[in-house]
Formats: structure tokens, C-alpha cells, sequence
């Protein structure tokens, strides 16, 4: 099955909201302990997220690390407005800062990151290079890169059976913008030849779910 991008920005007031009042305490979490398996020495100072969001992740990541300084960047104001609320509400807000920039060419606080990593921001990419870009520049040489993201299934079909097993009891509006996903989501090969393509092939592609792959390794030293 072909593609089918969605848009890039989740800029919309009532669809922000509705996301970040959402239960995604299960895969997020999910999230930090997979990134934690496969760095269980690392104990990052400098952190970065590209594609932040409504910030659970950041914030998650926080809590996972204690001595860490976290920044997200995205380019949608209205979930950067829930995820400074919510930033604000965890007490966190000492070590966490949401950035608003549109990536590539927005830059976040820091030159370099010494740990990198991104939740479900590839698929709405129209240009998936737009983000391996990026970690090459933000990430310091050697640095942890760890990304996930959903993979697309093999037809309509499929992605209307894992909405229906994934999303049931969620608002129509995620609902939708679930399958949504799934169909503009990248397939394990895509995502291998978009790192070929990028000079990353020091990351690997790692399925973990029947909807999710993972991205990970550290980028080239210098």
C-alpha cells in the first residue's frame, strides 16, 4: 500500500486539546523504558525532543532522569500551549523548556544535544530526511539517538482492524487521525534507506509492536 501523508502540524485548538487529554500513559511510558533498555549506561545531562509535542514525553523523561535538562521543540503552537501547561503542572519546569520551531531550520536552545530523541513525528514529516537531518545536526557526535514511530500496515484494511483494537474508546477526531497516521506512516525498509540516504547507518530499525518501530543507536563519531 502507498502512502498517504497527512498534515505535517497539529495546529488545530480542539485537536491539540483533545490529544493531550488523552491516555497515552501506556505508550509513552513504553517509550522511556525501550529507550532505557537500549541505553542502560547512559545518563544524559543534555537532552532534546524533536517534535515534542503536548510534552508527556519530555516530561516522562525527566522524571526517568533525574540530572538530565530536557528541551522540545515543535512547530505547532497549540500543543506547545498544552505542553507548557502541562510542563507547568509536573513541577518541572526547572529542567524542561518547549521551544517553538519549524525543523530543519529552527534551531533549539543548545548547538548540541548529547541524547536525542523523537516520538511519532516522523510519519507527519512530507520529507521523512527532514528529520535525520536534524539529528545529525542537534546530536553530538556519539551521541544516543533513539526514535519510534508507527509503522504502516499493509493495507486499509489492517488500519482500520488496529483502530479498532487500539483506539476504540478514544473521541472520533483521534479516532481518526490514528488511521490517519498509520496509512502516512513509513514501512522498516523506508526507514532503512532514508538513514542509508542520511550517511546514519549507525542507527538501526528494530520492530516492537504490531504498530510500532523503533530507530536507535548513536551517530557517527566524529
Amino acid at each position: 500500500m502507498q502512502r498517504i501523508p497527512e498534515p505535517e502540524l497539529m495546529d488545530d485548538f480542539d485537536q491539540a486539546r483533545a490529544y493531550a487529554a488523552a491516555d497515552f500513559a501506556e505508550p509513552h511510558q513504553r517509550f522511556v523504558e525501550l529507550l532505557r533498555e537500549r541505553f542502560p549506561s547512559q545518563a544524559p545531562v543534555s537532552a532534546l525532543e524533536l517534535g515534542c509535542g503536548a510534552a508527556d514525553i519530555c516530561i516522562r523523561f525527566a522524571r526517568a532522569f533525574p540530572r538530565s535538562i530536557v528541551h522540545g521543540i515543535d512547530g505547532a503552537e497549540a500543543m506547545l500551549a498544552c505542553g507548557r501547561e502541562a510542563v507547568r503542572a509536573s513541577g518541572l519546569a526547572d529542567r524542561v523548556e518547549l521551544v517553538r520551531g519549524y525543523l530543519p531550520d529552527d534551531a533549539p536552545p543548545r548547538a548540541e544535544y548529547e541524547l536525542l530523541f523523537s516520538n511519532s513525528l516522523l510519519h507527519h514529516l512530507a520529507e521523512a530526511g527532514v528529520l535525520w537531518q536534524s539529528v545529525r545536526r542537534f546530536a553530538q557526535p556519539g551521541a544516543p539517538v533513539f526514535v519510534m514511530d508507527l509503522m504502516r500496515p499493509a493495507s486499509r484494511a489492517e488500519a482500520a482492524e488496529l483502530r479498532a483494537r487500539y483506539a476504540a474508546g478514544e473521541p472520533p477526531v483521534l479516532q481518526r487521525d490514528f488511521e490517519c497516521s498509520l496509512l502516512a506512516a513509513y514501512t522498516p525498509d523506508e526507514v532503512e534507506a532514508q538513514l542509508l540516504s542520511a550517511g546514519l547507518e549507525t542507527l538501526r530499525v528494530e520492530v516492537v509492536s504490531d504498530r510500532h518501530l523503533i530507530v536507535w543507536g548513536r551517530t557517527p563519531a566524529a
